[in-house]
This record gives structure tokens, C-alpha cells and sequence, in this order.
């Protein structure tokens, strides 16, 4: 099945391949979508002004991020549930990420533990960090992560409450499950998934769960478990992020900026990134597109500290518009974790690499040789785009 070609054919495949539950938990947005088409029709609207007899017959993605070099500018983003597509989906997906030389960033939210992804992959990874209501338990949560050696901190603050997505709620998809007619036979008519993935697990005695929370605070994806709550910080602010701050030795990336005054308020308490991000088009229906507000951003903060971007992304001419804007590397989500659904390790490959093919092709026919040459000169924007 790893004939695929694009983000559309693998995308494909795997909605035939996963319960509509787990799919559109991955593939769909908030509310009414207006923010998921936005993104595509945004990135759809900043045209390439391609160079042309420049010469150069080899040209070279590789960027340095944080002091560490890499042969491509994607970043695998965090994506909680990936353990749902494949059995072990994070640890699948980490090995493709360290096989093709690019950061694999590991979700909080994982049915694989940290530990585990650590120790299956041959290259260092990064860690997505909520910060949950109670302190003592995120503190003890970093310092694990930190012993097994993670250097780099996503700290994701577009979600102090859960969004409103409605697909969710009609297709009893949330931790724990809410079973109906509808999601059960879902289930029983994805026999592949059903066996391969779910009847894995629970045949190594594991109910998927998130495994990065406390064992007290665990519940399974069938209700057992967990004899307290535990929430994300809803009244998350700057001074959260200060202590974080104060605490975290190593890299720190926030992720979720829109604004040019959060953007400058995040060098300011001492972040090292951000990411420019409408979590995909999944939280705020109305939040612009990324590459609307990217360049602004990036004029304010991007000579202090490292701007990344995201959502939307589907095609290399895509990571091409974000970095010739001003991003220094590009987190994909979505492609790879349809890629990881159809082929697991194998699949994820191709999807990383046929972006790299994509944005190799991008580069060539825009004149490129290297993405350090990227710049606005190449794209017309519109609107505030530019």
C-alpha cells in the first residue's frame, strides 16, 4: 500500500483504514472549519515567482535548528492519539523521523510513553508539553523527560480549554471512549485496525491510554482507570511560561502564536521558539491562517529567537512558502500520521520523503539551490500575507 504519491492519495488510504472516529479526530477541524479551509486556501493564494538560469544541478534543504543540523526542515509535530493509527504509531513514526534525519517531536498526550519513544529511536527527540492544573505533576513530567534526553520543550498555549469540535462529541471519540451503535460498528467494519492495532494492544495485557500522565490520573480508552481528574491549565498566562521557564535548562519552544505582541512577549520571558500555529485549523474556527501573519512575526522576533510554522502544510511547494517568508523549519502533522496509518515505519518514510522530493522539485524550477536563498522576492502575497 505504500504506492501513494501525495497527501492526497495516502490521506485516502487511510480513511478507509481507520475508524471514522480515530480519522476524523486526525483529519478534521473545529466548529464550522472555517479555520482548516482557511489554511489551505491561504497557503493556495501566495504564488511562486520561479528564477529561472541560475545552474546549480544539486541543491541542499539542510537547516540548523537549536545547534543541531538536519537534511530537511520538517519537523514531525506532536499528534496525541498516534498510537491509535498503528500499533506503537509514535514509536513507528519516531524511527522514520530519526531514519530521514529530521526532529520528532513527542505529543504529551501519547499512548506511547516518552521513555519508550526515547529509547526506540536512534536520534534525539523533542517533547510537547500542557501544563496541567496541578504543578508537582507537569514538574515531575519534564524532569523525566529531561533524564532521558530531551534538550527541546514544545510548550503548546493555544489550548487552555478543549475546543469545541463537534465530530468528536457525534462520534464518542475522547478518552475514555463513549460507545453507541454507531462507533461499535464502525469498529466491527474496520477489521483490519480492530485486529491489527486495538486487539494488539490488549493482547500485551496494555489498554491504550495516555502514558504519559500519572498512573493515578490514567484512564484507558475503555473507562478504567483513573480515580482522580486531572485538567489542563485553564488559566494558563505569561507567568506560567516564566516558571517553565525558570525550571527548563534546555530549549523552549511555545507553540500556537498568531499575535506579533505574544510573539515579542514570548522572547521577552526567555522562549527560544515558537511556532506559528492554529493547531491545525482544530482549536479557534476563526484564528487567521498561519501564513497570513507569518511574515509580521517574523519581522518583529525572528532575528531573537527561532520561528517554525505549521498547519495546513500538504505539499513541499508549501514548506517552500513558509521558509521563503521567514520560518526556519516547517512541523508537519496530518500527512505523516496517514503515512504511519498505511505503512507504519515504511509508510512515514515515504511521506517524509516525498515532501522532500516535492520541496526538492519547489526549489529547483523556483531557481534555488539552497533554502537559505529562500526569500520573499520569490513569492507574491496577498494581503497581509506579504
Amino acid at each position: 500500500m505504500n504506492d501513494f504519491l501525495n497527501h492526497a492519495e495516502v490521506r485516502q488510504i487511510a480513511k478507509r483504514r481507520l475508524p471514522r472516529g480515530i480519522f476524523e479526530y486526525i483529519d478534521r477541524g473545529s466548529e464550522d472549519e472555517n479555520a482548516l479551509q482557511r489554511n489551505r486556501g491561504a497557503l493556495d493564494a501566495v504564488r511562486i515567482k520561479p528564477r529561472v538560469l541560475t545552474g546549480g544541478g544539486v541543491r541542499s534543504q539542510a537547516v540548523s535548528l537549536f545547534g543541531q543540523t538536519h537534511e530537511v526542515p520538517i519537523i514531525v509535530a506532536p499528534t496525541a492519539f498516534a498510537g491509535l493509527v498503528r500499533y506503537r504509531g509514535e514509536i513507528e513514526l519516531a524511527k522514520a523521523a530519526a531514519s530521514c534525519g529530521v526532529p520528532f517531536c513527542a505529543a504529551m498526550e501519547a499512548i506511547t510513553a516518552v521513555e519508550e519513544i526515547a529509547a526506540a529511536s536512534s536520534a534525539p527527540i523533542w517533547f510537547q508539553l500542557y501544563l496541567w492544573d496541578k504543578d508537582e505533576l507537569w514538574r515531575d513530567l519534564i524532569e523525566r523527560a529531561w533524564k532521558i534526553g530531551v534538550r527541546t520543550l514544545v510548550l503548546t498555549v493555544d489550548t487552555p480549554i478543549s475546543a469545541n469540535r463537534e465530530f468528536n462529541t457525534r462520534n464518542g471519540f475522547g478518552m475514555p471512549f463513549r460507545y453507541s451503535a454507531r462507533n461499535i460498528s464502525d469498529v466491527a467494519l474496520h477489521p483490519r485496525w480492530a485486529i491489527g492495532v486495538f486487539a494488539r494492544y490488549l493482547a500485551t495485557g496494555k489498554v491504550p491510554s495516555f502514558a504519559n500522565y500519572p498512573a493515578a490520573y490514567r484512564s484507558t480508552i475503555l473507562g478504567r482507570g483513573a480515580a482522580r481528574s486531572i485538567r489542563h491549565e485553564s488559566d494558563l498566562a505569561w507567568e506560567n511560561v516564566r516558571r517553565l521557564r525558570d525550571l527548563w535548562q534546555g530549549n523552549l519552544i511555545l507553540k500556537g502564536i498568531l499575535r506579533t505582541d505574544d510573539a515579542i512577549l514570548a522572547a521577552k520571558v526567555g522562549a527560544d521558539g515558537i511556532v506559528v500555529s492554529n493547531h491545525g485549523g482544530r482549536n479557534l474556527d476563526s484564528a487567521p491562517a498561519p501564513i497570513e501573519v507569518l511574515a509580521e512575526i517574523v519581522d518583529a522576533v525572528g532575528k531573537q529567537i527561532t520561528v517554525i510554522a505549521d498547519s495546513g502544510v500538504q505539499r513541499g511547494s508549501d514548506i517552500l512558502k513558509l521558509l521563503a517568508i521567514g520560518a526556519k523549519g516547517v512541523m508537519i502533522g496530518r500527512s505523516l500520521l496517514y503515512g504511519t496509518t498505511v505503512g507504519g515505519m515504511s509508510g512515514a518514510t515515504r511521506m517524509i520523503g516525498l515532501l522532500r522530493r516535492e520541496l526538492d522539485i519547489a526549489m529547483a524550477l523556483s531557481g534555488c539551490k539552497d533554502v537559505h536563498e529562500l526569500d520573499r522576492s520569490l513569492l507574491e502575497m496577498p494581503g497581509r500575507v506579504g
